[in-house]
């Protein structure tokens, strides 16, 4: 009987071992962190129309997976292929000047390490700024089956532009206080992307946003800091706020309703009697991502959510043009 007991404990202690190392491991990056935040210039052939009216856009991509984002069902690289191709078609026929990414790949295994935002970026967008915000060896989620699994994720958020993009900042945002250990070891990091593009010999500031999904008190402080680097910039320069805010339209109890009701801030494509859904793609039901822009220094021409780019992720991208003032 003690012959039985020894070998249980021994592997048992195997087995408990496996597990740390296994954790270790997939919790541990697969780059270095200085590599998380980036300014990045290519030559790539491109076209840019000097009519005084810019065109930017906020996409959350969905790392190009469709209705299949976040759910234990088969991914065949047909999926993402055939979704590039989508999305690089209505860039190409809606040529914006800027686009906002969140939750695009750059090298992970889940849409078979195919880095997305450089494929959008021979569109002619030789200005990017790349905000990794998940960089993990091995994502164990959807949890079951084990081959529904991320695998390696180095995935992030990215502003492309057809302009130049200067001082450049990545600031991480308060993750979720009370998260077990092990889920926070493997948990993306919310991001706020802050960088300045030059229009017309002005500054613009861009800051592109992705608040927590899931912790509603946790997405509330997120908020309060993203409005306060917006009222810091806001007064100087040309500024749009834009991203997934994970917030909802129609409930008056959510954070977004500050910038909704804040006097000076536009809203692109939005109306509050009847605001235009972008979440999700397969049954339209709610409106989470939004352009905010300081009124006295950017003058709205016109805006509309990109029905068409259709269920290449779960959102639909929002579209604001307009000139400077």
């Amino acid at each position: 009987m003690k012959q039985i007991v020894r070998v249980f404990l021994k592997v048992l202690l195997v087995l408990i071992g496996s597990a740390l190392v296994f954790f270790f491991w997939a919790s541990s990056p697969t780059m270095d962190e200085k590599e998380y935040s980036k300014l990045i210039t290519h030559n790539y052939e491109t076209q840019v129309d000097n009519d005084s009216v810019y065109s930017i856009v906020t996409y959350n991509i969905g790392y190009l997976s469709g209705m299949t984002n976040n759910r234990a069902i088969a991914k065949p690289k047909e999926l993402f292929d055939d979704n590039l191709k989508k999305v690089v078609a209505e860039i190409k026929k809606e040529n914006p000047d800027i686009i906002a990414f969140q939750e695009i790949d750059y090298n992970a295994a889940r849409s078979y390490e195919v880095d997305q935002e450089e494929e959008i970026a021979k569109l002619g967008y030789n200005y990017v700024a790349r905000g990794v915000n998940w960089d993990e060896h091995y994502v164990p989620f959807p949890y079951w089956p084990p081959s529904m699994h991320f695998g390696k994720m180095v995935s992030g958020q990215s502003i492309v532009s057809k302009y130049e993009l200067k001082d450049y900042e990545r600031i991480v945002l308060e993750r979720v206080p009370d998260n077990p250990f092990y889920r926070d070891a493997l948990y993306l990091e919310r991001l706020v992307q802050v960088v300045k593009v030059m229009l017309e010999g002005q500054e613009v500031v861009v800051i592109n946003i992705h608040l927590e999904a899931f912790d509603k008190p946790t997405r509330a402080r997120q908020f309060e800091y993203v409005v306060n680097l917006f009222n810091k910039y806001k007064n100087q320069y040309a500024t749009i706020l834009l991203g997934d805010f994970n917030s909802k339209a129609r409930d008056s109890e959510a954070v977004v309703q500050k910038l909704i009701k804040m006097n000076g801030v536009g809203n692109a494509a939005f109306e509050v009697s009847n605001p235009a859904n972008t979440f999700d793609t397969k049954d339209l039901y709610e409106r989470i991502d939004y352009i905010f822009y300081t009124e006295n220094s950017i003058e709205y021409v016109d805006g509309k959510v990109l029905n068409d780019f259709g269920q290449a992720s779960d959102h639909l991208p929002v579209q604001m043009n307009f000139r400077l003032k």
